[in-house]
């Protein structure tokens, strides 16, 4: 017998990711996430989860390199 597949409600995904219910219903009505219906209700397997997080991990931005001096300072006229 195949294990079922763990699947979580909107405020779970909300709780994990630290967001809004709200924010985590709208990703899953957009698509961002991928959830099926069950009846009225979302629920998003772990897979679908994760791969939204790594998605995140590899769009996030890289910082920009500084200077040896740190950051660049505005120098305002006296």
């Amino acid at each position: 017998m195949t294990p079922s597949p763990t699947l979580y409600t909107v405020r779970e995904i909300a709780d994990t990711l630290r967001i809004h219910p709200r924010t985590a219903y709208r990703l899953i009505q957009e698509g961002k996430i991928r959830g099926i219906k069950v009846g009225s209700q979302w629920r998003v397997p772990e897979s679908s989860l994760l791969e939204y997080i790594e998605s995140g991990l590899k769009a996030a931005p890289k910082k920009a390199k500084r200077g040896k001096d740190g950051p660049e300072q505005l120098k305002l006229p006296i």
